[in-house]
């Protein structure tokens, strides 16, 4: 996901999506890169419109953010814990669904 939310950042920074730029950014980030994945995402993003998928992924995210009601008090730790998969469970959709807008 770093890959990605790297290109976003250059995008939205309004900087150009290149392997060079996209590296700096997650050397910057300490992450352990990987030149074939960089040019993997490079290459897939070149007929993408990056402000049109952010909007897409935006619109469809917000209700599962959201939608998620913060734990009462008094709750047991087994009701907590399903919670939290729950979450989990819309968090990885959400990212799922960005992964796809990109490749």
């Amino acid at each position: 996901m770093e890959y990605i939310y790297a290109a976003m950042l250059l995008h939205t920074a309004g900087q150009e999506i290149n392997e060079g730029n996209v590296t700096k950014v997650l050397e910057a980030a300490g992450a352990d890169v990987d030149d074939a994945r960089v040019k993997a995402l490079i290459a897939a993003l070149e007929d993408v419109d990056i402000e049109e998928a952010m909007e897409k992924t935006a619109v469809a995210a917000a209700p599962a953010a959201g939608a998620a009601p913060a734990p009462a008090a008094e709750e047991k730790p087994e009701e907590e814990e399903e919670e939290e998969e729950d979450e989990e469970e819309k968090e990885e959709e959400a990212a799922a669904g960005l992964g796809a807008l990109f490749g």
